[in-house]
């Protein structure tokens, strides 16, 4: 027997970008792109937007991160403000670029907008595209280990999780979350009613603590006390918030992962720095 000690293959990696709308945002987002690559993701997702304000955005940003990055792109498919014929359009257009995989999302329906397309839950969309493609697409969707805002009970939010893998998904992404009881607590109850697909952890890099509170009470992500007092402490101290941030994400990442976590996709923002010093901190 070889005696050379076996290391662990490293946990696959995913990362999340918007897509951009200026020339300002392209040319961040190739800087992103450009130094999270070397770290070997699986893939990179692309999101939609709000009421399908990114329908071309979306497929132009997927085709240069594949064309001019080299990287495997899983765009983002909305049931909000799409019609079934141009959902159908986007998915042969995906098809023809070469995509193997989408996140398949309900959407949030924004202000002033009355109808939510031919799609009114991520689970008709899901078993739309298997009806379509079946066999094509590697199909994620998205989950809530704290629960979606917007459901009556953390049952009632299980019930419609499964759903989505009753209709054919392939996988799922959370929410993102600070608490790693809560993803534990989620996977066991989720496999309890005969969930078995991955469930892999979304991982939100703290950089701005005040745009991070922001996005947290609209999706419903909790931030615990003691990170926001911690934060609260280092007042304008950009450096400080950033290190501890890191500090903080590394350690709830270490243990996912020694939990069973499949994997870990990040919420990049489009920013490189914050989740290069998370996963530094992995290395």
């Amino acid at each position: 027997m070889n005696s050379t000690s076996y290391s662990p293959p490293p946990t696959p990696i995913s990362f999340e970008f918007f897509p951009p709308k200026t020339d300002e945002q392209r040319a961040q987002l190739d800087r992103t792109a450009a130094k999270l690559r070397a770290h070997a993701p699986e893939y990179v997702s692309v999101t939609f937007g709000a009421g399908g304000s990114t329908l071309s955005y979306t497929p132009e940003t997927v085709q240069r991160l594949r064309d001019v990055h080299g990287m495997e792109a899983a765009p983002h498919l909305s049931c909000v403000g799409g019609t079934r014929a141009e959902l159908g359009a986007l998915l042969e257009r995906y098809k023809a670029m070469g995509c193997r995989r989408i996140v398949a999302l309900r959407g949030d329906l924004p202000s002033g907008m009355a109808r939510s397309g031919d799609f009114h839950y991520a689970s008709e969309l899901v078993a739309f595209i298997r009806a379509e493609h079946d066999g094509w697409f590697h199909i994620e969707v998205g989950c809530y280990p704290e629960c979606h805002p917007q459901a009556e009970h953390a049952q009632a939010d299980l019930a419609h999780f499964k759903a989505k893998i009753d209709a054919g998904a392939d996988g799922a992404i959370t929410q993102y979350f600070f608490n790693a009881d809560a993803y534990f607590r989620f996977v066991d109850a989720a496999r309890r009613i005969g969930v078995a697909v991955p469930i892999v952890p979304g991982i939100m890099p703290i950089a701005n603590f005040a745009q991070l509170r922001r996005f947290s009470e609209q999706c419903g992500a909790e931030i615990p006390r003691w990170i926001a007092k911690s934060m609260a402490a280092f007042a304008d101290d950009a450096e400080a918030i950033r290190e501890f941030g890191a500090d903080v994400v590394a350690a709830m990442c270490r243990r996912l992962v020694e939990g069973g976590a499949p994997a870990l996709h990040f919420y990049t923002l489009n920013l490189a720095k914050p989740t290069q010093a998370v996963l530094a901190r992995l290395a």
